[in-house]
């Protein structure tokens, strides 16, 4: 299939057959395993993938690339959404899937954030990021790259960085390093379903203003009083409060 990539849709196509294989490999597809790519673009991932796979479903947003893939690939093996993946329904794919995809870097963060409402129906996922993405989703408390989606997706998910990615395995080449990451839904959400809202507003507050301690940016949130009831120094930064701090804070104010 040519096709010209769109800078509109960030389109870096893999066109390393050795990383192709990494990735494959990585997966461990089953041969009826439900699974979901994300972006399957010139097909690169898909056709090894349909190796070992009975059907295959692909979110694919550019519809030259849709109407190649339906050229390519039978009904029977392949189902295509042609679709935003930020605002596809991954319900309708079923229960205990699996998705993988080589990610646009200038939506990827959004993306995770709209997965997430879905961990309950996903076994597990496997996506090539941004490198300093994925730094920052592993990244641990108390180090530059920990924020607010180390937090966020850290009590969604167990994580692990499988491996790097060079610019020159892609065409265009980004101007950065990729990198491959392992997502496992965990099976008891660290964060209670009534207490998501006010949890993931704790975190957005806590790290606003990344510089400013803890009794500046959540000042809205707690006292002085509360900080001695939660064992935590408010002279701290949001950046060195590991995620069961955060999920503590959240467990006090809710009963509050």
């Amino acid at each position: 299939m040519h096709h010209i990539p769109r800078k509109r849709f960030g389109q870096n196509f893999l066109v390393d057959s050795q990383i192709v294989a990494d990735i494959v490999r990585a997966v461990h597809p089953g041969k009826n395993d439900l699974l979901v790519e994300i972006g399957p673009g010139l097909g690169a991932l898909t056709r090894p993938l349909l190796q070992s796979l009975n059907h295959l479903h692909v979110v694919e947003i550019d519809r030259e690339i849709v109407e190649g893939l339906r050229r390519e690939f039978s009904k029977n093996s392949l189902t295509i959404y042609s679709a935003d993946a930020l605002e596809f329904d991954f319900s309708v794919i079923g229960k205990d899937f699996r998705v993988v995809g080589n990610l646009p870097y200038n939506i990827s963060t959004p993306i995770l954030f709209h997965l997430s409402q879905f961990a309950a129906s996903i076994r597990d996922m496997h996506f090539m990021l941004q490198r300093e993405v994925v730094a920052r989703m592993v990244a641990q408390p108390s180090t530059s790259d920990y924020g607010r989606l180390s937090v966020m997706l850290q009590c969604r998910f167990e994580m692990e960085r499988l491996f790097i990615v060079s610019p020159d395995c892609f065409r265009p080449a980004p101007k950065v390093e990729s990198a491959v990451v392992r997502m496992i839904p965990r099976r008891q959400p660290l964060v209670e379903a009534n207490k998501a809202n006010l949890f993931a507003g704790i975190v957005a507050a806590a790290f606003s203003q990344r510089r400013k301690t803890l009794r500046n940016t959540l000042h809205g949130h707690l006292k002085p009083e509360d900080y001695t009831a939660l064992e935590i120094d408010s002279g701290k930064r949001a950046e060195n409060l590991s995620v069961a701090q955060f999920i503590a804070i959240a467990d006090y104010l809710s009963r509050r």
